[in-house]
């Protein structure tokens, strides 16, 4: 009875009433992330299974606290996740009709666990966590979570100690599997290999360094870290990738004023041994600058308001990083990699010099992108397990 008490309860809540975006045509894959700390593995693995799929779609809820990026790749969607009342479900259901879903953690709800499963749906728990089980969604009525574990096809624990709590919640070892945790590892990016060719050409052995994603209240701090640390390292390359494309004129006027030598990607143009900085004013080419750059500072983080980006892209491609202080949106990732050794702070023009001047040494550099490579590839065979269960449900919805 204690799942259907639980469903009495459900049925007692209001109605959320919820405006969904049109249903994409094509495959539907629906993740449910109940806590904030995943996002960033979530939206890797959407953007991994998007990549090998061009009729796959990617449907992201959010549990309430937690939030997502601002900037969606096009083929996710990203929506809060439905009320507790089953009618909730059924009516998201009815509208998403998605091929498989895919809850994280733990923090079940009964009444979208049945639900879900009476709707014939493939229901996969992944990245299971010991603490996924710690509350009960309703305090006066019994936990339902032994109930409800038994509605789910596949069960991936995150570690020992989440498989042992799972073990006294009453699933059968054979149900059960230890794949450790779901966490964030980016594949590398693509880019141009023949722009990649001349680049390298034009470049030859200069040192070059990356700010990538720069806000305009951030360009003047990098350019006098770069003119103060040119002064050291006379040959020393910035390219400058603003955070959107349509900065690129004023950062041009910026520097123009400030007599340095420049050249513009968007104009076709390519740095020579002249070449003070160059600014990589165009969209989707972030692949080609990490390739290019050993050290990379990722702004939109110096200031406030704009959360950082994402530390795992240049990680991925063999780059050192580094950072400021507001990077909200990717602070687990960012204190995985400092912990490693693979990612350093800065805060101003003054840190910033200082751990250049370090960071230009190649060894230096070296041995950073190596403990960045080395946590990259940590969460690389979780990932590519719960690829394999995708792509066999999207196989055979596809058969079907």
């Amino acid at each position: 009875m204690t799942v259907q008490a639980h469903l009495a309860w459900a049925r007692r809540r209001e109605r959320q009433a919820q405006t969904y975006p049109p249903r994409p045509e094509g495959l539907l894959v629906w993740v449910h992330a109940t806590r904030g700390e995943r996002i960033s593995a979530i939206m890797q693995l959407a953007a991994r299974l998007i990549s090998q799929r061009a009729n796959a779609f990617v449907l992201v809820t959010l549990a309430p606290g937690v939030t997502g990026p601002k900037r969606l790749k096009k083929q996710i969607i990203m929506v809060p996740a439905p009320g507790v009342h089953p009618e909730d479900m059924r009516d998201f259901l009815g509208h998403w009709r998605p091929e498989i879903c895919l809850w994280t953690c733990g923090d079940l709800i009964a009444s979208h666990v049945v639900t879900v499963a009476e709707a014939g749906l493939a229901l996969y728990l992944v990245d299971a966590r010991e603490d996924g089980f710690d509350t009960r969604p309703v305090p006066l009525l019994p936990d339902p979570a032994p109930l409800l574990l038994e509605y789910f096809t596949v069960v991936m624990a995150s570690d020992a100690n989440a498989a042992r709590r799972l073990r006294k919640l009453g699933m059968a070892e054979e149900d059960l599997t230890i794949t450790g945790p779901l966490q964030e590892g980016s594949a590398a990016i693509g880019c141009n290999q023949t722009d990649l060719v001349d680049l390298r050409k034009s470049i030859g052995t200069r040192p070059v360094w990356l700010a990538a994603m720069v806000q305009p209240e951030e360009l003047t701090t990098v350019l006098r870290a770069h003119r103060a640390v040119s002064s050291w390292a006379h040959r020393l390359l910035l390219i400058i990738v603003p955070d959107k494309p349509e900065m690129g004129d004023d950062m041009a006027r910026r520097m123009e004023r400030g007599g340095m030598s420049f050249t513009r990607w968007s104009d076709s143009e390519f740095p020579d041994e002249t070449t003070e900085v160059h600014l990589a004013d165009t969209y989707g080419e972030m692949g080609l600058w990490y390739r290019l750059s050993p050290i990379s500072f990722m702004a939109s983080s110096l200031v406030a308001g704009h959360g950082g980006c994402d530390p795992f892209e240049p990680a991925a491609l063999g780059s050192a990083i580094l950072y400021g202080p507001n990077i909200g949106r990717h602070l687990h990732a960012y204190s995985r990699l400092a912990e490693a050794g693979a990612a350093r702070i800065v805060r101003d023009t003054d840190t910033l010099t200082t751990a250049l001047k370090q960071l230009v040494a190649p060894d230096r550099a070296a041995a950073m992108s190596l403990a960045a490579w080395e946590i990259v590839s940590e969460g690389a065979q979780v990932s590519d397990r719960i690829m394999d269960l995708i792509q066999d449900t999207l196989d055979l919805a596809e058969a079907t």
